[in-house]
């Protein structure tokens, strides 16, 4: 099921033909909160949405009366609904064509407002939690982001505190080892982007490479259904031939910077749909991290701006 669940749409009958405005005015309240858990369990937008529909139809059938903290509850099905679906996701990445990259998001600018928040769902962050195992994805994402209490986290996974503490420190210690080196501000990240724009847009193999970190890693994602690269790139002189090559010929005008994943990104639009996304990771002032996302089912979201809570 891939159709979002709108306010007009709760706001009507549930699946039973059931009116239900207490529990639908409590899951609107939360709902921009419990995407947001979704996707950062998931690096997947679409499927986001498809726990979230899950959630709901669970929420809608909980006696309210017996519920202390209605915000709690709700993450806690939310994030048993996304472990369910992070299995399955696991699963279908393993037949996936070439490279597997999160969905990008296009964010709405207060996004970037939250540090925290931003630097949790960038792409480079988003690939870092892809490398840990299900159950330290969800616990770090609710105690290092949403700061959930350990009892909380032990109901949403089914272990014990004591078991969620020693997931949490695994979970932390893998992620420092693999994150971004700090925490990138937007206007880094915006000159970075300029001149790469500019080089891209004239060829100049020079000005990538002056751009580029050494160890520079090129990754995208057709899906198998537009042209991409298979494997990742490797090395500031291959990705820079491969990007002179690549885009030498697209106008200036046709790759613009959004806001992506709460930072600035390159969109590329042929005739006037969205082509590529590329996204960067950047550290200490190089591209360290080109991201291109060209599977269009992964597209979808960035035709209007997503608004994401913690």
């Amino acid at each position: 099921m891939k159709s979002e669940i709108s306010e007009q749409n709760l706001r009507t009958e549930d699946a039973r033909g059931i009116r239900t405005d207490t529990a639908t005015d409590a899951f609107v309240a939360h709902r921009n909160l419990l995407f947001t858990v979704a996707y950062e369990m998931l690096g997947s937008a679409a499927d986001a949405e498809d726990v979230l529909q899950e959630t709901w139809l669970r929420w809608a059938g909980v006696d309210l009366d017996a519920v202390r903290d209605q915000r709690a509850y709700l993450v806690r099905i939310t994030t048993r609904q996304a472990l369910i679906r992070l299995r399955t996701l696991g699963r279908r990445k393993e037949s996936y064509v070439g490279t597997w990259l999160p969905a990008p998001l296009l964010t709405v600018p207060d996004v970037a407002e939250d540090i925290e928040l931003a630097d949790s769902v960038s792409m480079a962050m988003l690939l870092v939690l892809e490398t840990l195992a299900p159950t330290e994805r969800a616990v770090f994402v609710l105690r290092e982001v949403f700061d959930v209490e350990y009892e909380e986290i032990a109901e949403a996974v089914d272990k014990s505190p004591a078991a969620v503490r020693q997931i949490a420190h695994r979970a932390r210690t893998h992620v420092a080892a693999r994150r971004p080196r700090g925490i990138v501000s937007r206007a880094e990240t915006q000159h970075a982007l300029d001149a790469f724009q500019r080089a891209a847009a004239t060829g100049d193999l020079q000005g990538l490479l002056d751009i580029l970190a050494p160890d520079v890693v090129f990754m995208g994602d057709g899906g198998g259904v537009k042209q991409a690269v298979l494997n990742p790139v490797r090395g500031a002189d291959k990705v820079a031939r491969l990007l002179a090559a690549g885009l030498g010929k697209i106008t200036a005008s046709s790759l613009r910077p959004e806001q992506v994943n709460a930072y600035p990104a390159l969109v590329l639009r042929l005739d006037g749909a969205i082509d590529t996304v590329v996204a960067v990771r950047i550290d200490h002032g190089l591209i360290t991290g080109l991201y291109a996302v060209r599977n269009p089912e992964k597209l979808s979201h960035m035709q209007r701006e997503t608004a994401l809570r913690r």
